[in-house]
């Protein structure tokens, strides 16, 4: 039998990455992974890693460099303003530091700038509308429900990758175990 209970014992952190319980019915948060940039008494915010839209920032943006970039759709909240993290805060001033190497922030202008001289560094980006954000206390509800895994950490890679549909799943099956088995299962289960 296998047990349901998907309470671990990893406490949440900037730069830690919860995991969406299978079962989960929500539009912004089915089998997603987010990426916490900041975890603290008065709230938290991150943003959805693989839920993404369908328009480029090109089409977003007029003077926004002509390369292919994929835009996640980070959360519910602010859904009107782009955001966006980085691992050039060298080139990008202003920007501040969540962990390891990933920044947050810096002038849009900078970015732009940059990307029209340098379109190879978009590797180095994540754009998001929209973010995920808990008021005080709200997470650790939602932790008690175990509505979200804990993961410490993950690989900046797996953190900048746009193109990975599948990193619910890669991140369940790294967990091992009854989440490895879970990972399998459908959204769905009429649909076995």
């Amino acid at each position: 039998m296998i047990d349901f209970n998907f309470e671990n014992s990893n406490k949440p952190a900037s730069g830690s990455v919860l995991i969406s319980e299978p079962f989960i019915e929500d539009r912004y948060f089915t089998r997603s992974v987010v990426f916490l940039c900041d975890h603290s008494s008065d709230g938290s915010f991150g943003f959805v890693l693989n839920n993404y839209i369908e328009t480029g920032l090109k089409d977003m943006i007029a003077d926004f460099p002509d390369i292919d970039v994929r835009v996640s759709l980070g959360g519910p909240v602010d859904t009107s303003n782009l955001f966006f993290i980085h691992t050039l805060p060298d080139l990008i001033p202003e920007s501040q530091e969540i962990t390891n190497g990933i920044c947050i922030g810096g002038k849009f202008t900078d970015v732009i700038k940059l990307l029209e001289t340098n379109p190879e560094k978009v590797e180095h980006f994540r754009f998001f509308v929209g973010y995920s954000g808990w008021d005080s206390n709200q997470l650790e509800n939602e932790l008690n429900e175990k509505s979200w895994i804990v993961l410490s950490k993950i690989s900046n890679k797996h953190i900048l990758d746009s193109h990975n549909d599948d990193l619910w799943k890669d991140l369940m099956d790294r967990l091992g175990g009854k989440f490895k088995v879970m990972s399998t299962f459908p959204k769905d289960p009429s649909h076995n």
